[in-house]
C-alpha cells in the first residue's frame, strides 16, 4: 500500500501549502453558546443550532426517553425492519409545518438530496442548479445522470435564458436551489423562481436546511413567499431543530414514490427513535414560541448594523476576507479573544472568497454580539 500512502500524503501536502488542509478539533458544547476547546471556554459563533434546542431540557429528555423505550438505533432500513411509529408522527408534523400533503424522513440532509434528485430525474432530463447551492444538491445531480446546467447565483434572468435554450431538449426539468444559502446567508427569490418554473414546466426544489425554525415564525423560507409553488421542499432536522436527519415535504404521490425508490431510504438504516423524538419536541417548541424563532435574525442584524453591513436576511453573516491564510489568521485571532468563529475556505466557497462565517443563535448575549462585531472590525483593517 505504499502507493496509496504516497498519494494521500502528496494530496495533504498540497492542501497544506495552500492553507486548505482541514483538522478535526475536539470541542464540547455547553448550555447556551459556550463551547470548550483545548481546555478553554469560548463563545461559539459557528454553530447551526440556531435556537439552542439541542441543549433544551425538554428535547434532551424526549431523546433520552425514546432511547430507553425503543433502543439506541433503528437496526435496518425502514422498509426492512419496520417503520417506527415516531417517524410517521414526525412526517405528519413536518408536512403540517411546511403546508404540504406529506413528508419523507431520511437519515440526514445529505442523504435526502442524494436520494430525492436521482429518484425524480435521470438521463434525458436537465437540472438547473444555483452556482452556490449546497454540495449535496450537486452530488445528487451528479448521481442522477441528468444534464447539469449551472446558473449564476440568484440570477433569475440568466436562468430564464438557460431554460429557454435547454428545456425544449429535455424530458423533465428540475430547478434546485438553497432557500437560505449556507455560506452567504441570503435568500433565494423563490417567488420569481416559482413563476419561471411554471412557465417552463420545471419542478422547483428548495433546500431549506438553514431556513426552517428561524424564518416566518419557524416555517422556513418558502413561507416568505406564500404564493410561490415549491413542490419539493427539503430540509434537515440538525440545524434549528437541534436533532439529526433530513426530510422532503411534497405531494402524497411524490412522497410515496420516494419511499419505494429513493436509494438512500431503501438501502440506508432508518433514523434512530431518539432523533425523531427530539425533533418532534423541537417542533412543539417552535410552534408554541414564535418569539424564540425571531431571536437569531435579531442577533444577526445587531451584528450587521454594528459593522454597517446590509441587514442580515438570516442567522448567517459572511465576513469575506479573500485568501485562505487571512481567514485562518483572523479566526485564530478571534479565538485568542474568546470567540469561536471558524474560517471557511475553498472548495466550500469559491476561490478568493475565504471568509469568517458568523452564525447567530437565540442564546447569544447582545453584549457578546457587539464585542464580536468590534473585534472583527479591527481585524478587517488588518486582513483586507
Amino acid at each position: 500500500m505504499q502507493s496509496l500512502d504516497a498519494f494521500a500524503g502528496g494530496k495533504l501536502a498540497a492542501l497544506e501549502a495552500k492553507s486548505l488542509r482541514r483538522w478535526l478539533k475536539p470541542t464540547r458544547r455547553h448550555d447556551g453558546a459556550v463551547v470548550e476547546r483545548d481546555g478553554r471556554r469560548l463563545i461559539s459563533f459557528s454553530c447551526n443550532d440556531y435556537l439552542g434546542l439541542s441543549q433544551h431540557p425538554e428535547v434532551r429528555a424526549a431523546a433520552a426517553e425514546a432511547a430507553l423505550n425503543y433502543g439506541a438505533g433503528a437496526a435496518a432500513s425502514r422498509l426492512v425492519t419496520g417503520d417506527h411509529p415516531l417517524l410517521g408522527d414526525l412526517e405528519k408534523r413536518l408536512a403540517r409545518l411546511k403546508g404540504t400533503e406529506a413528508a419523507c424522513v431520511f437519515g440526514s440532509g445529505y442523504l435526502a438530496n442524494t436520494g430525492v434528485i436521482p429518484t425524480l430525474v435521470g438521463p434525458g432530463d436537465v437540472i438547473f442548479i444555483d452556482a452556490l447551492a449546497h454540495a449535496c444538491i450537486w452530488a445528487g445531480a451528479q448521481l442522477s445522470g441528468a444534464k447539469i446546467v449551472k446558473f449564476a447565483h440568484n440570477d433569475v434572468a440568466v436562468l430564464a435564458r438557460l431554460l429557454e435554450a435547454e428545456r425544449p431538449l429535455a424530458r423533465h426539468a428540475l430547478v434546485a436551489t438553497d432557500g437560505v444559502f449556507s455560506m452567504d446567508g441570503d435568500i433565494a427569490p423563490l417567488d420569481q423562481l416559482s413563476d419561471l418554473c411554471a412557465r417552463n414546466d420545471a419542478w422547483l426544489m428548495s433546500d431549506d436546511a438553514h431556513g426552517v425554525g428561524v424564518l416566518a415564525e419557524g416555517r422556513g423560507s418558502a413561507a416568505l413567499f406564500p404564493d410561490a409553488e415549491i413542490p419539493l421542499q427539503m430540509g434537515t432536522l440538525s440545524k434549528a431543530l437541534g436533532s439529526y436527519g433530513g426530510y422532503l415535504c411534497g405531494s402524497r404521490v411524490v412522497v410515496d414514490l420516494l419511499k419505494t425508490r429513493a436509494r438512500t431510504l431503501v438501502y440506508a438504516t432508518g433514523l434512530p427513535p431518539a432523533s425523531a423524538a427530539a425533533a418532534l419536541t423541537s417542533l412543539d417548541i417552535i410552534e408554541s414560541q414564535p418569539d424564540l424563532t425571531a431571536l437569531p435574525i435579531g442577533k444577526a442584524r445587531l451584528f450587521t448594523r454594528r459593522l454597517d453591513l446590509p441587514d442580515a436576511q438570516s442567522p448567517i453573516v459572511p465576513v469575506v476576507l479573500g485568501g485562505a491564510e487571512a481567514a485562518l489568521s483572523a479566526s485564530a485571532a478571534l479565538e485568542a479573544q474568546g470567540f469561536l468563529v471558524v474560517a471557511i475556505r475553498p472548495p466550500t466557497v469559491p476561490e478568493g472568497t475565504a471568509r469568517l462565517r458568523v452564525a447567530f443563535n437565540a442564546a447569544h448575549e447582545d453584549a457578546d454580539v457587539i464585542r464580536l462585531a468590534d473585534a472583527i472590525a479591527a481585524l478587517r483593517e488588518v486582513f483586507t
